[in-house]
């Protein structure tokens, strides 16, 4: 992949986009892990699986973040655990803008009240600002899966080398 930064910028920006992208699966991760049954409601909010469908993946749903945090953090697979955390992203802006359309009142069971107001009712931009924040995570992301590894990254093989090493 060619180079469009100073190697060693890179190597940093790529750290900071793990760190960034990686905190932020493990903060949601982690608080919905702590309370599975509100996390399993929270998907059940989407309305978009069978409630059967929904709880099983809101109790699994938290763990997949939080180990894909894990391997962003520290490095390891830093391509293709980048395209899991694009690929989630995607679809968390996929089922807040369906929410929005439709008017629910979502609450994700990690980052804010997904939209209600202190009334009960609805407030657009929240969903907007979700669903802004998450397309930059996506965009992290991609320059992840374009640059992989960076620096402290334990990346072995060739598409850390591509880089200039990892460490």
């Amino acid at each position: 992949m060619k180079k469009f930064f100073n190697p060693t910028t890179q190597l940093w920006l790529t750290l900071l986009a793990r760190l960034i992208l990686g905190g932020v699966l493990l903060a949601a991760g982690w608080i919905k892990a702590m309370k599975p049954s509100e996390a399993a409601a929270s998907v059940r909010v989407y309305e978009v699986l069978p409630v059967n469908i929904a709880n099983t993946f809101g109790y699994i749903l938290p763990w997949v973040e939080i180990g894909i945090a894990l391997l962003l953090i520290v490095g390891i697979w830093s391509r293709w655990t980048s395209v899991a955390a694009g690929t989630l992203m995607f679809l968390f802006v996929i089922a807040i803008a369906q929410a929005w359309a439709r008017k629910l009142p979502i609450n994700c069971g990690c980052f804010g009240n997904g939209g209600i107001t202190a009334d009960g009712k609805v407030h657009p931009w929240t969903y907007a600002t979700e669903i802004i924040r998450d397309i930059g995570l996506i965009l992290l992301s991609i320059f992840i899966t374009y640059f992989p590894g960076g620096k402290f990254a334990l990346d072995t093989g060739s598409e850390n080398h591509e880089n200039g090493g990892g460490r």
